[in-house]
């Protein structure tokens, strides 16, 4: 017999534990959210294998629906509610339109939803249909809002919460860093394996490998980039160099007073002397050659 699937179920207790009992003028009851049609619905997506009929559009219209096929119903109904958040009221209308909003937008968390029947305004009744092949709905969804999947994806298991979290969160009754159990746990084991980088686990064992430069299969590898190994020995010899440097005295003076002699001839020099010292050095030549 048609059966709910768990990932249908765990959409339906998602928006249960927020909107149930929510502040607001009518919240919305756990008789409103409905996954398996009744037991004299038979064709479309609430209903598994053992109900669809000839031809159903749930089935022929979609290789994701036929490859998915199973006892799974693939659909999930929201009633009316009034919840208020953030000093507004959001309703059954306003989270219709948010939520095929997001779907024409193609956001990467719709993409399992095969079509959106719904009322904007508790009046008009539209159709959002991934396919483009129908744009209407029977007068009931005019309380309440219908989600199709696609059956390939209820089959698979896949997620289908992503997109009603946001919807929470986006109203303020969802904390944004409000995760599943297994979100928690696979957070907890990238937070492990990225800050254990000291050879205590078999990950941080291999980053510490990597960072010196070492390949455990190869014990003569070379890496072709720098690694902590070497630019350790660069640093090193790099300080060693610049001690070495400290101490020297860079100012030679014999030197300097040599280079500038060999640099000026005679005739250099005698155009460099003023006349009036020109003079003055000729006669202490004069006096020195005499003596």
């Amino acid at each position: 017999m048609t059966r709910a699937p768990a990932n249908l179920l765990a959409v339906r207790t998602l928006l249960l534990t927020h909107l149930d009992n929510a502040p607001g003028p009518d919240d919305l009851e756990p008789a409103e959210v409905g996954i398996v049609g009744d037991p004299a619905h038979r064709g479309g997506y609430h209903c598994g294998s053992d109900r669809v009929v000839t031809n159903d559009y749930s089935v022929v219209e979609s290789p994701r629906d036929r490859a998915g096929l199973t006892l799974d119903a693939a659909a999930l109904d929201v009633g009316q509610f009034g919840v208020t958040a953030g000093g507004r009221t959001h309703t059954l209308p306003s989270f219709s339109l948010w939520c095929v909003g997001q779907c024409v937008a193609n956001a990467a968390d719709t993409r399992d939803i095969r079509e959106i029947i719904y009322s904007p305004d508790g009046s008009t009744v539209k159709r959002w249909d991934r396919l483009g092949k129908r744009s209407t709905g029977d007068s009931s969804h005019r309380w309440h809002t219908h989600f199709s999947f696609f059956r390939d994806a209820i089959k698979a298991g896949r997620d289908q919460r992503p997109l009603f979290r946001r919807y929470l969160s986006s109203i303020g009754l969802l904390e944004e860093n409000d995760m599943t159990p297994e979100e928690h746990a696979w957070l907890a084991t990238v937070h492990k394996n990225l800050t254990v980088l000291d050879g205590r686990n078999p990950v941080g064992q291999i980053y510490t490998r990597m960072a010196l430069g070492e390949d455990a299969t190869a014990t003569n590898y070379v890496p072709a980039h720098p690694t902590l190994k070497s630019l350790g020995a660069q640093v090193t010899a790099l300080q060693a160099a610049l001690t070495a440097l400290s101490g020297r005295d860079f100012t030679d003076e014999p030197a300097i007073i040599q280079g500038v002699l060999a640099a000026l001839t005679p005739e250099k020099i005698a155009a460099a002397i003023p006349p009036t010292m020109a003079r003055q050095v000729a006669d202490e030549l004069a006096r020195r050659l005499a003596a």
